[in-house]
């Protein structure tokens, strides 16, 4: 009898992530009610989704919260952008289809493809940010940046993640509207597999000093010799304690060759507490003396 309710069994480990989720998705409701919380509230729910992911339970509302609070101004102003920004997309889309003073043919063809290209790129950003957010210490903008980086550069990923939303939105509208109770927390905890599956190809896995500054795409060699401009703080270690939270930091390579600005320098721009939580635990990380 105590091997069937322990959490190691399949059956009581799969009831404890469907309550998880469960948990999540009305913490997500909740919070992102005000609607200009919905950027802080998204990245809550993948910070707990992505430790789920590496089997890394803890206290789901406590975590919620953790990075609730320590994320929401970066998570804010990112939303606030991406929301003015896809407002802004859209109203030009439809006025290029429904304007006149857009003639029809070739020139409203390429007017409306380029909307849509911009609005796919949109959407793709919008879908890594929050996770790389909850997983990585760094400025707005490079958090924007590295999204769109790692969505193209692991773009079989960025297609896998786009059918799982597809599917499970589709599901949910015609044949399984039971999942309606998990909604949004139950793409993020589909998504987090895969997300988990790129952050583990850029986080370096042998141990390092935690003041040496690592890539972000830590396998590529910049044979200019000039230093890559984007540095990222891992947020999370693997489950495996501070040490590992602490191993080096994230760069991206700087496509245009300009010279290196350190998330060192500019500190981090939500630093984690000082308290004894757990959460605060897992994301100490050290800078640069």
């Amino acid at each position: 009898m105590k091997g069937i309710f322990s959490y190691d069994n399949p059956v009581m480990h799969f009831i404890g992530k469907f309550w998880d989720v469960l948990i999540l998705n009305i913490l997500w409701l909740i919070c992102s009610i005000p609607i200009f919380t919905i950027g802080a509230s998204t990245t809550a729910v993948y910070y707990v989704t992505l430790k789920l992911a590496r089997d890394d339970d803890g206290y789901t509302i406590r975590s919620f919260f953790h990075s609730f609070k320590q994320n929401f101004r970066q998570a804010t102003i990112i939303w606030l952008i991406l929301l003015l920004t896809g407002i802004i997309l859209i109203a030009d889309l439809w006025f290029v289809l429904t304007a006149n003073i857009v003639p029809a043919g070739t020139l409203r063809i390429l007017a409306t493809a380029l909307f849509l290209g911009l609005l796919i790129v949109w959407f793709v950003v919008l879908t890594y940010v929050f996770p790389v957010l909850a997983r990585f210490y760094g400025t707005v903008r490079q958090t924007i940046t590295n999204a769109f980086l790692l969505s193209v550069r692991y773009i079989l990923y960025t297609i896998g993640i786009v059918l799982i939303d597809a599917v499970v939105v589709v599901l949910t509208i015609t044949s399984l509207p039971v999942l309606t109770m998990l909604g949004f927390a139950l793409i993020a905890f589909l998504n987090s597999f895969l997300l988990e599956g790129v952050f583990k190809k850029i986080i370096p896995k042998e141990e390092r000093d935690p003041q040496e500054m690592r890539p972000l795409f830590a396998d590529e060699e910049n044979t200019d010799g000039e230093e890559p401009i984007y540095q990222m703080f891992v947020r999370n270690g693997d489950g495996n304690g501070p040490a590992d939270a602490a191993a080096g930091t994230q760069e991206l390579a700087d496509p245009a060759g300009t010279k290196a600005v350190a998330a060192a320098d500019n500190g981090p721009a939500d630093a984690p507490d000082a308290s004894g939580s757990e959460d605060a635990g897992e994301d100490e990380i050290k800078t640069e003396n």
